[in-house]
């Protein structure tokens, strides 16, 4: 009888114990949001990521984290989800403990074979939309190639104009753009254009509500 008592009281003290432990974290993570205002989820760098390996899913999930840390501490650019990682490749070295950054990543170059250049094309960088599937598998879409849509505004009592502005064009690269990517966000895109293409994009991006690729199959 003794011995039940004893052990009950043991329980008793350890489940009391984890309440005030889990009471002071929690008193401890609001004391951290009201002092530092509020809290974000941000990609960190848990293993050294090589420069110009492509993170994969298995990468992503073993050398990359996911952690709430005070928004006025987060740099620019950082990554709030570790699959929009997958697929890119840094472009230098990324110690373990880093914040991962949209600029530190870019798609792995396609040989050179395979960038689809003719004659009269360049890279020219275009911000476009609605980039998340691409850069999910962002290691097949670089060197495929791609239709730029824009949808332009909508004028008067109209509807906005939605048309193909650049058909069958070389996609050299894809990134998160500067503030990063949800799956609805931006991306920074390095397409193969003739000279009236480049001129046509880059006028789009200023008057239009969005540009979107859409892969040829």
């Amino acid at each position: 009888m003794r011995r039940r008592r004893r052990a009950f009281a043991f329980l008793l003290a350890a489940a009391l114990a984890a309440a005030t432990a889990a009471a002071i974290a929690d008193g401890y993570g609001a004391r951290v949001s009201r002092g530092y205002g509020e809290l974000r989820a941000v990609v960190v760098v848990a293993t050294t990521l090589p420069r110009g390996r492509a993170v994969d899913p298995e990468a992503a999930t073993a050398a990359l984290e996911l952690r709430r840390v005070p928004a006025r501490f987060v740099p620019p650019g950082a990554l709030r989800s570790a699959a929009a990682a997958i697929g890119l490749a840094p472009i230098a070295p990324i110690p373990a403990g880093s914040y991962l950054l949209a600029s530190q990543l870019r798609s792995p170059r396609p040989a050179s074979g395979a960038l689809g250049l003719g004659r009269g094309r360049q890279p020219v960088e275009i911000t476009v939309s609605g980039a998340g599937a691409l850069l999910v598998g962002g290691a097949s879409a670089a060197g495929s190639r791609v239709d730029v849509v824009v949808t332009a505004e909508p004028t008067g009592a109209g509807n906005g104009r939605t048309y193909v502005a650049a058909a069958a064009v070389p996609l050299l690269g894809l990134a998160p753009a500067a503030d990063g990517v949800e799956a609805e966000g931006t991306a920074v895109a390095t397409l193969g254009l003739t000279r009236s293409q480049a001129l046509r994009l880059i006028a789009a991006e200023s008057f239009a509500r969005k540009l979107t690729l859409l892969k040829r199959g």
